[in-house]
């Protein structure tokens, strides 16, 4: 699968169909001016525009390397949206996310991944416990796989639990260098045998400008000034050697899932 420079549309959400209650930020099916039906993530939930931002990058970082992501758009709400909303506590969700929002295309049909049932082979196994490793993403479970099976392709999905460490303060740079040890509980870690050769090629692939790229996508609009930095390009620059330092530190975290998968097995 190819890469590019990701290129995000821009669409108008024109209808709330149905608030998705499964996801604790209460994410809900919309349609948008493009006659498409997507998942929209808001702003005004719980973990405001960080979960946006984490939810952007690590999707696009997914896509680079080649792993499966329904396509993400910039997704704006009217401020005249939520008035005829009968939910309360839907219509307070609304009118804090009016602005720019994030949604996922809907992928209707799809269902949700079983480790029982679903077969992942080792390398896309890998490939994903590397992934969660690299962006710090704690909900990757048996509990909660947010993985999708989709036309008998595995699609990957809710990556706001993602960057984590940037709920933590001006100094979350700093933990780049260390170890993920949540990755012990990841659904797919018992398949994750060639982390090695998976760390190789998505080194190969996370070029410094490929990271800033995708880093440069978040709008101004979603960036505060709790990174210790004011400007939305010196915020964005922070993102950026975040995860360049970790990427030149992947055989911290890349030892770390094999001890924790030796562990497991």
């Amino acid at each position: 699968m190819d890469y590019t420079t990701p290129e995000i549309r821009s669409v108008t959400v024109t209808r709330y169909a149905k608030p998705l209650r499964e996801g604790g930020s209460l994410p809900a099916l919309v349609e948008a001016n493009d006659d498409f039906l997507y998942v929209l993530k808001f702003r005004g939930a719980g973990q405001g525009t960080k979960a946006l931002i984490a939810e952007l990058v690590a999707g696009e970082i997914a896509r680079a390397l080649g792993l499966r992501v329904p396509e993400i758009v910039f997704a704006n709400l009217d401020s005249a949206f939520g008035r005829t909303e009968a939910d309360e506590e839907i219509q307070d969700l609304l009118r804090a996310s009016e602005g720019l929002n994030l949604a996922l295309h809907y992928l209707s049909g799809s269902i949700t991944f079983d480790p029982i049932i679903n077969e992942v082979d080792s390398q896309l196994a890998s490939q994903i416990v590397w992934l969660d490793a690299f962006i710090m993403n704690v909900d990757r479970t048996a509990r909660n796989t947010n993985m999708l099976m989709w036309h008998k392709e595995l699609w990957l999905i809710d990556h706001g639990a993602a960057l984590y460490v940037h709920h933590t303060g001006p100094n979350w740079p700093e933990q780049s260098h260390r170890p993920f040890a949540q990755i012990k509980d990841h659904v797919l870690l018992a398949q994750a045998t060639e982390l090695d050769a998976v760390d190789v090629r998505s080194r190969q692939l996370l070029t410094a400008d490929r990271i800033q790229a995708i880093v440069s996508l978040i709008p101004d609009e979603w960036l505060t000034n709790e990174l210790a930095v004011e400007s939305p390009d010196e915020q964005r620059r922070v993102y950026s050697q975040f995860l360049e330092a970790r990427l030149a530190s992947s055989a911290i975290f890349v030892n770390a899932a094999k001890e924790a998968r030796n562990a497991l097995v």
